[in-house]
This record gives structure tokens, C-alpha cells and sequence, in this order.
């Protein structure tokens, strides 16, 4: 049976399983040819998991026959991140030195979602060690927008966001530390969450920003959002981190009015939209919210502009520490031409470590070096919460935050990637929710010549809930979700 990928959500999906209108095979059969076909120009995957995944749609098959109950996600197909564990599966990060890895165990998010019955597709491309905002930083070359194949999917989980906007898969799985969901999914015409610190465990993670690195969601519509969060939230004692805080009925939140919820609009993050479309494309958006009954406000974070300056002071310092763990000893590819202990460390790292990696490496190093740690990192973490708290207090006054995903559509390959300061610039509306540890949400919001624009709701710690419904009610009164890439 021929089924349209790109067409179903995981809502439909699993009316369509419980229906009998296809069976689960036939469902992760269409993802592989799909794959076969169009994989060759989106360059999404980096590993696939086809016997197994054929082997588990067969069991879900036999449950809906036998009249089973049904799990939450039973018979889904779930794109990884390579940056997230996953047992008896290679995860690289997309680095050369970790080429041949394959972890004893699987990630939390990952146990979860094989819990719920997913199927996973297979492991999809990102910026090696998540260090990137175009996926042109991994070792195996960049994946491309299925949107317009010259253009980037966003970064560093570009390859989760190709992977769905190209109907690989139902749903992928990415991490956010600066920006490398909700930058995707902004590029892509996806829902991308980047959760609460610590609503989603990071255990199995590899660690990248270990103070705001959290695996969170691509997911075509607000409802299959909230289905993700419910069955990936909640504590896990593998992770000191991981809050306790009891998780909420997330889809039936999508159903909580919008009228009267107020609307902030930082005024410092609409100043430097160098694409006067896509401010276009925000300014309709923010219209139909005030139609929908939302009451917009204009508000103001003036310390949000240190928001890249501080990123990028921490999030060397802390990469130092999280790569010094591959050393050719205990983890990673060993250099072949090394002779002391010395040049085991130097040659492997020199030799498997991309431009990127070193460049955070050195960076990091420097900013926690004696005589310059109290100058750039104990400053930047002192100027990280003055904007955290800048950012608590204008959320006491209103419910959500409404900003742009990026300053402009996706950037063709190659157009930044010999400019590390331009690129970090494509993270300059990301930060704020990164460093303050609070939910942020792209919604698709519209088009500029072909190329999807995504907004950006950042809300209150833990209040997913109420992003969610808010993008639920806009994406009803719009048609943007229904809309697809065409490969």
C-alpha cells in the first residue's frame, strides 16, 4: 500500500494503525523507501536501523491484531539525534572520533519512547559534538533543507529537521543548547521544543553545554508536540538534574482558551530583522494572536543583547571540559602514529577533531585559564543572571514571550561557514531561553519566496503547557502545518 509520509501526523498515523487502514509494516516500509529515494539529496541519516525496525513493526502488527491495548506511541517512526544514546546503534555525534561507537545503553529520552512503542528509523546528522547552527561542522558532510536543497536545515540538529520536513519519519528527536531546535524548526516548517532545563532527563546525552544542553521535540503539529512531552517529561534518577516536578496532561492543555493570555513582544529581539519579509511574516502572526483574544504587550529584556557574548564564553569553557574525556584511552578513536602518551593525546585529538571542536576547545580553555577566568567566565555568569532574572520579571507581568526564530529564511550552504562570528550571530533571538533555563517553542508562521518562517514562544520554567496551547489555537486559525516540502 503506498502511504504519503509527509501527509500524516502521529495523530493520524495511529488512527490510521488502529483503523486497519494500513498496517505497521507497510507505515516503516514508505519511511526506508522514502529514505532510499531522497535520502541521497536531503543527507539526513548517518546510520540506519531498518532489520529492527521492520522486526518491531511486525510485533506491532501482531498487538493490533490480537486486539492488544495499545501503547502511547505504538507503532511510530522516530528519528534520533547522533548525539543521544542508543544501544547496539553507532552514535558518533557526527565526530570522527567517535567513528566506531556503540553505546551499552540507550539514553533516557530513547527507553521512553521504545516504553511508548516507537519504532526508531535510524540516527540523523547533526554539527559534530552538536557545535553548529547549519550542520555544516559534522565530519560527514552537511545534510541540505528539503525546502530548497542549496539551503541549510538549520543547526546543530539539522538533520532531525530534514529528516521530517523530507517525510523520513513521524517525528525526530534533537537536543537545544543554544538554539538547535527551534532554529530548525523555524528553517523547516516544524514544531521544535526546546523544554525547561531538566523537565527532560539528559541522561545518555552526550554533553555539549552541560548548564543548558536538553534533548527536545520536532513535531509537525502542536498536538503531536504535546504527546512527545508527556511521554518524555518527568524525573529520572540517572540525572542529577532532572526535576521532579509532577508532568501535566499536556494534550489536554491544548484545549485551555487563548483569550486574555498576554503576549510579551521584546522589543530588542524585532530591531535587527535584516529580512523586512520575514518581520512581515511575524507581524501577521502576532495579528492573528490579537484576534484570537490574546492581548499583546510591549516589553523589554535590555540586557538580552549580552545574550550571544555570554553564550559563547560558556559554552567554550564548559565544551573544554566535556571533550576532555576523548583522549584516545578511555573514549575515542586512538591515533595509529602515536608513540608517548603525549602524542596519543595531541595526534588523536588533532587528527579526529574538527575546526569547530578545536576552535571551542581553545576558547574554553582560555576563558578558564589563571589570571583570565575571573575577566571573561565569572563575568559572563554573573551578566547570565541578570538576564535570567531580567527575564523572570517581565514573565510575571505577561504569560508568553513572541520573538523571531532568526533575522532571516534558511542560509544557503557554504554562505557563512568560513565566518564562525556570523554564524554564531544565527543564534541571536536563541540565547535568552538557553541561558535562562526557560521553554521555548518555533512555531510555523508563514513563508518568505518558498522558504518557511518560524516564530518563537518562550514562557515561564515549566510552562510548556501553556505554549503549547497558545500554538495549538494559532496553528488552527492558520494553514502553515499543512503545507510540505516537495524533494
Amino acid at each position: 500500500m503506498k502511504i504519503d509520509i509527509q501527509q500524516l501526523t502521529i495523530a493520524s498515523a495511529k488512527h490510521g494503525l488502529q483503523n486497519y487502514e494500513f498496517s505497521c509494516v507497510d507505515l516503516v516500509e514508505a519511511c526506508f523507501d522514502r529514505i532510499r529515494m531522497h535520502d541521497k539529496d536531503a543527507h539526513a541519516f548517518l546510520s540506519l536501523n531498518e532489520k529492527q525496525a521492520i522486526q518491531d513493526a511486525k510485533e506491532t502488527d501482531r498487538r493490533i491484531k490480537k486486539g492488544e491495548p495499545l501503547r502511547s506511541l505504538e507503532g511510530i517512526p522516530v528519528a534520533i539525534k547522533d548525539v543521544i544514546m542508543t544501544q547496539g546503534m553507532p552514535t558518533t555525534a557526527a565526530s570522527k572520533i567517535l567513528e566506531h561507537f556503540i553505546p551499552a545503553h540507550d539514553a533516557t529520552v530513547v527507553t521512553r519512547l521504545k516504553e511508548a512503542g516507537a519504532i526508531i528509523v535510524g540516527k540523523v546528522n547533526c554539527d559534530e559534538f552538536a557545535h553548529g547552527a547549519s550542520t555544516e561542522n559534522s565530519a560527514y558532510g552537511p545534510s541540505h533543507n528539503p525546502w530548497d536543497l542549496s539551503r541549510s536545515p538549520g543547526g546543530s540538529s539539522g538533520g532531525s529537521s530534514a529528516a521530517l520536513a523530507a517525510g523520513f519519519c513521524l517525528a525526530a528527536l534533537g537536543t537545544d543548547t543554544g538554539g538547535s531546535i527551534r532554529q530548525p524548526g523555524g528553517w523547516c516548517n516544524l514544531y521544535g521544543l526546546r523544554p525547561t532545563y531538566g523537565r527532560i532527563s539528559r541522561y545518555g546525552l552526550i554533553s555539549m553545554t552541560s548548564s543548558t544542553d536538553t534533548p527536545g521535540i520536532l513535531a509537525k503539529t502542536a498536538e503531536d508536540t504535546a504527546l512527545l512531552l508527556s511521554i518524555l517529561a518527568g524525573h529520572d534518577p540517572h540525572d542529577a538534574t532532572s526535576l521532579p516536578s509532577e508532568v501535566p496532561n499536556y494534550h489536554s492543555a491544548l484545549a485551555t482558551p487563548l483569550m486574555g493570555l498576554k503576549i510579551g513582544l521584546p522589543k530588542e529581539f524585532f530591531e535587527d530583522i535584516s529580512d523586512p519579509k520575514s518581520a512581515e511574516v511575524i507581524s501577521q502572526a502576532i495579528g492573528v494572536f490579537e484576534e484570537l483574544g490574546a492581548e499583546v504587550k510591549h516589553v523589554s529584556l535590555p540586557h538580552t543583547k549580552y545574550g550571544i557574548a555570554v553564550y559563547y564564553v560558556i559554552t567554550p569553557a564548559e565544551v573544554s571540559s566535556n571533550l576532555g574525556r576523548f583522549d584516545g584511552v578511555r573514549f575515542g578513536h586512538r591515533s595509529t602514529n602515536a608513540n608517548t602518551l603525549t602524542e596519543v593525546y595531541t595526534k588523536t585529538r588533532g587528527e579526529n577533531f574538527g575546526p569547530e571542536a578545536k576552535r571551542r576547545i581553545m576558547l574554553g580553555t582560555y576563558v578558564l585559564s589563571s589570571g583570565y577566568y575571573d575577566a571573561y567566565y565569572k563575568k559572563a555568569q554573573k551578566v547570565r543572571t541578570v538576564i535570567t532574572k531580567e527575564v523572570m520579571h517581565v514573565l510575571n507581568d505577561v504569560d508568553v514571550l513572541l520573538t523571531p526564530i532568526a533575522p532571516h529564511p534558511a542560509i544557503k550552504l557554504g554562505e557563512k561557514s568560513h565566518d564562525p562570528l556570523a554564524m554564531y550571530l544565527e543564534d541571536v533571538y536563541m540565547e535568552t531561553a538557553a541561558l535562562a533555563g526557560i521553554p521555548g517553542l518555533s512555531v510555523p508562521a508563514g513563508f518568505v519566496d518558498g522558504l518557511p518562517v518560524g516564530l518563537q514562544l518562550m514562557g515561564k520554567q515549566l510552562g510548556e503547557a501553556t505554549l503549547l496551547s497558545a500554538a495549538h489555537h494559532y496553528e488552527k486559525a492558520t494553514n502553515w502545518t499543512t503545507k510540505h516540502a516537495k524533494l
